[in-house]
């Protein structure tokens, strides 16, 4: 499981009907950077990466997000019987490390990529 940020979504009218009805999202994997004077948290880091995964939650673009991936993926109630190999199954609503929240939903984080 890892934090990513939904970047943009995927339209495909061409697909495995099992995958109709399934919104498809463009996610970023994140990498938490530490200040190395206090190992303390200081900000979100893109990663580059583009990774298209299937949201069960109700996800919307620029959001933080959990997201699984192999055979995780097809672990849920919805995607047992689908193709899929990355599905969204939790939207953040704050992430702390030792004593720093470094991201609050609704709030810019700290030295973030909101």
């Amino acid at each position: 499981m890892f934090l990513a940020r939904v970047t943009g979504h995927v339209v495909a009218t061409q697909k495995d009907k099992t995958l109709n009805g399934q919104k498809l999202f463009v996610v970023e994997p994140l990498n938490v950077k530490y200040n190395e004077a206090t190992n303390e948290p200081s900000t979100l880091g893109n990663t580059g990466r583009a990774i298209v995964a299937l949201d069960v939650v109700g996800a919307g673009e620029g959001q933080l997000v959990l997201v699984v991936q192999g055979s995780s993926a097809r672990m849920t109630e919805q995607t047992k019987h689908l193709p899929a190999d990355a599905v969204i199954i939790g939207i953040v609503d704050s992430a702390r490390y030792g004593t720093t929240t470094f991201y609050q939903a609704g709030e810019q984080e700290i030295g973030g990529t909101q």
